[in-house]
C-alpha cells in the first residue's frame, strides 16, 4: 500500500485530499453533488421510515427515549435538511440515521434546548466527513485511470487500496494540516526535517512534534490508545 502511494501520490488531488482541504465547510469542497455515486434505490416509503424508526430503538442505550423523541419529533425535517445538501436520497437518508446512531453512542447526551441546531451540528460533521470520503474515493478512481490497463491492480486490489486509503485519511484527519503535511512529506516524499521545515516555514523542533504526531496516530491505528 505505502509502495503504491509512493508512487501514485504526486496526483495533485490525491495528496491535497491526503493533506486536508482548509476549510472545514462541506459546501465549500470541490465535489458538491455526489449523485454519480449514488446507487440506484427506489424511493423511500412508509416501511422504511418504520424500519428507521425500529432501527434506532433497538440500539441499547441509556438515552433511547430521549433520542427516541428527538428522532420522532425532528428527524423529518432533518432528512429535509440533509437532501438539500446531499444529491443521493438514499446517502441523506444513512446520513440522518448515522446522527441518532451517534447519539445513541454518547456517555452523556441532555437535553437540547434548541433541537434541530442541536441536530445539524451533529450532521454537518457527518456530512463533511462523507464529502471527504467521495472526493478521496473519486480522486483514487481517478489515478486508476491513469495507469495503463495491464498495470492496473485487480478489482480485488483495488478495494483493499481504497479501504487503505480511507484508513489514512481518518488517521491523518486527526492531525493538524501541517502536521499530515509534514507527515506526508516525509513518509512519502522521503524529505528530511530541516527540508521539511523550510517549506512550511516553521522550525525543526516543530517537525520533529508533527512528525510524533504522526507516528502516534499510527500507533494508535495499530495498538490503541497506549495505557
Amino acid at each position: 500500500m505505502i509502495l503504491f502511494l509512493k508512487a501514485r501520490s504526486k496526483d495533485r488531488s490525491l495528496r491535497q485530499l491526503l493533506q486536508g482541504y482548509p476549510t472545514a465547510s462541506p459546501d465549500q469542497w470541490p465535489i458538491a453533488n455526489h449523485s454519480h455515486l449514488c446507487e440506484n434505490r427506489e424511493q423511500f416509503s412508509l416501511v422504511n421510515i418504520s424500519q428507521s424508526v425500529r432501527l434506532v430503538s433497538s440500539v441499547p442505550s441509556p438515552h433511547s427515549e430521549l433520542v427516541g423523541a428527538l428522532y420522532r419529533d425532528h428527524r423529518g425535517w432533518l432528512l429535509s435538511w440533509l437532501r438539500r445538501n446531499v444529491a443521493c436520497p438514499q446517502r441523506a437518508e444513512d446520513l440522518s440515521q448515522d446522527t441518532f446512531v451517534r447519539l445513541l453512542g454518547r456517555d452523556e447526551l441532555l437535553t437540547p434546548r434548541e433541537p434541530r441546531a442541536f441536530l445539524v451540528a451533529i450532521a454537518k460533521g457527518l456530512l463533511f466527513d462523507y464529502f471527504r470520503r467521495a472526493a478521496l474515493e473519486q480522486a483514487y478512481l481517478t489515478e486508476l485511470m491513469l495507469i495503463p490497463e495491464g498495470e492496473q491492480p485487480s478489482v480485488e486490489e483495488q478495494q483493499l487500496i481504497l479501504e487503505d486509503l480511507k484508513a489514512i485519511d481518518r488517521l491523518l484527519g486527526k492531525l493538524s494540516t501541517k502536521a499530515r503535511t509534514a507527515f506526508l512529506y516525509n513518509r512519502l516524499d522521503g524529505l528530511g526535517h530541516a527540508e521539511i521545515a523550510e517549506k512550511l516555514g516553521v522550525s525543526v523542533p516543530r517537525v520533529r512534534q508533527y512528525l510524533a504526531q504522526g507516528i502516534r496516530q499510527c500507533y494508535i491505528a495499530l495498538y490503541g490508545e497506549p495505557t
